[in-house]
């Protein structure tokens, strides 16, 4: 009985020491993307920065525009961006940012959703949503033509009034330890706080031919700029996401073979135990 025992503990210690194998290689791989993604994520800032600054700059530089993309409409349908994984193994950062997308809508008849990954795209497609476009096989490696594609598209619900609000929802990389899901508005066009204010005392700046023919052309770029700083932010995020759920599960690994071989060495301690027991009660018995 001992011996069945020992052997299921030794089983057990090679089907956990397997796992841990895999979960410390995933571990290696995301560590390697959470690089790239961040070295992509620091070349795109800047960019994403100087457009934002340049609409607060034509916004806070003349007063009474008046552009279809700037004003305000009794909202009667709203649209979501939704940036999610195409893979899971990465912890909350899926569910969290799905769970801030429902805490965002009131009624599912009135949002609209435009969904990145496929881990969403499964999420919002069993719950019936009304999904208006999927882009699946992007999350990890998107580029600024994925993310005009999803641009354009928001921006003709926009236009063709299906909606009367766009919001992007993804995950914003602080650190290789934290993410924040968050949902960014951008139609009508406004200005993110995290942005630093221009400065009021900065001197009027005419445009030609004007504002809003500037505008008209900005704005796309904007979005499209953007959506693209989302999915790199998100793409950051979800590697930071699977190696510290894979690093941890590493760990727990390690911790249960521990257990394990304490449990094996007792086993085996028992069961050495019990022969001696017995080739002594052999011996006295002989007596």
């Amino acid at each position: 009985m001992a011996q069945a025992s020992m052997q299921d503990i030794k089983r057990r210690i090679r089907s956990v020491s397997n796992t841990k194998q895999i979960t410390k290689a995933m571990e290696l791989v995301s560590s390697a993307k959470l690089k790239k993604a961040r070295d992509k994520l620091d070349k795109t800032r800047p960019y994403f920065n100087t457009i934002v600054r340049s609409i607060q700059e034509i916004l806070s530089s003349t007063k009474d525009i008046k552009h279809p993309l700037l004003n305000k409409r009794d909202i009667k349908k709203r649209a979501f961006i939704v940036i999610t994984g195409d893979r899971g193994l990465c912890g909350g950062y899926n569910s969290n940012v799905t769970r801030l997308v429902e805490d965002s809508i009131e009624n599912k008849d009135d949002a609209a959703i435009i969904v990145i990954g496929q881990k969403g795209r499964d999420f919002f497609k069993r719950r019936n949503y009304d999904i208006r476009g999927t882009y699946l096989n992007i999350s990890e490696r998107p580029t600024y033509s994925d993310a005009s594609n999803i641009g354009a598209l928001a921006l003709d619900l926009y236009k063709d009034e299906e909606v009367d609000e766009v919001n992007l929802v993804y995950t914003h990389f602080k650190s290789t330890i934290s993410y924040q899901p968050k949902v960014m508005k951008l139609l009508p066009a406004q200005i993110d706080g995290e942005i630093e204010e221009v400065d009021e005392d900065k001197d009027a700046i005419e445009y030609e031919p004007s504002p809003e023919e500037v505008l008209s052309y900005l704005i796309p770029k904007y979005i499209d700029s953007t959506v693209y700083g989302a999915l790199i932010e998100s793409s950051a995020s979800e590697q930071g996401a699977r190696r510290v759920a894979m690093e941890n599960a590493t760990d727990n690994a390690e911790d249960m073979i521990d257990e394990l071989n304490l449990e094996y060495n007792r086993a085996r301690q028992a069961s050495i135990t019990q022969e001696i027991s017995e080739l002594v009660g052999g011996a006295e018995a002989q007596k």
